[in-house]
């Protein structure tokens, strides 16, 4: 019913910038909270940001003053534009909505597919 589709991931080396996007698209009434959350080799799913329809910004302290989430509610897409980058930042990152249907007033939560990103040093 709901599809989450990330992009921008990539390779890049220390210091350098990346742009991540997650689109939600089908049977949506209205997307409430978007998150980014990274998964690193042997580590456990971390948030990394996330963001309210309303554009409250958390951040986890190990991304702050360095990545940036945003969205577009109209394309209910977020972004997260991350400068800076660190050999530790390297994981999968994964997009995470929490979704209103048409046809309730419950919330569903949907994950993307994750977008590798790899930072050398």
């Amino acid at each position: 019913q709901v599809q989450l589709v990330e992009s921008g991931g990539g390779l890049v080396q220390a210091g350098g910038s990346l742009r991540l996007s997650c689109a939600a698209s089908g049977n949506i009434f209205r997307v409430n909270f978007m998150g980014w959350y990274r998964q690193a080799p042997g580590k456990e799913r971390e948030l990394v940001a996330a963001i309210t329809s309303g554009g409250r910004t958390n951040y986890a302290d190990s991304v702050k003053g360095r990545f940036t989430i945003s969205r577009d509610n109209a394309k209910n897409t977020a972004y997260l534009q991350m400068t800076s980058l660190k050999p530790e930042d390297t994981a999968v990152y994964y997009c995470n909505a929490r979704v209103v249907l048409p046809t309730t007033i419950l919330e569903y939560a949907y994950w993307g597919q994750g977008t590798q990103v790899t930072v050398s040093s």
